[in-house]
């Protein structure tokens, strides 16, 4: 009887675990790239409104009134602002 390949000369331990890390990534390739839509509702929300472009032309001129020293706060619509906001709630 002949016995050929004694010992562990014709096994080589990582070979399986070199062609499943091959098999692995063939399968990803094979899957395709990930892929974000972003709907057109969306795209509306992110752009900048007319009215936050307002709000912040106001707020700059507040500022600039305040720095100057020129700000003089109204009590009757403070007065208004306050009614309305508890008789809401």
């Amino acid at each position: 009887m002949k016995i050929n390949n004694f010992g562990t000369q014709g096994i080589n331990p990582y070979k399986n675990s070199v062609n499943k890390i091959n098999a692995a990534n063939k399968t990803e390739a094979a899957k395709g790239t990930d892929k974000v839509e972003i709907s057109a509702a969306a795209k509306e929300l992110q752009q900048v409104s007319q009215i936050s472009s307002e709000r912040a032309e106001k707020i700059e001129a507040l500022k600039k009134q305040v720095q100057a020293g020129t700000y003089e706060v109204k009590a009757q619509d403070v007065a208004k602002s306050i009614l309305n906001f508890y008789s809401k709630n």
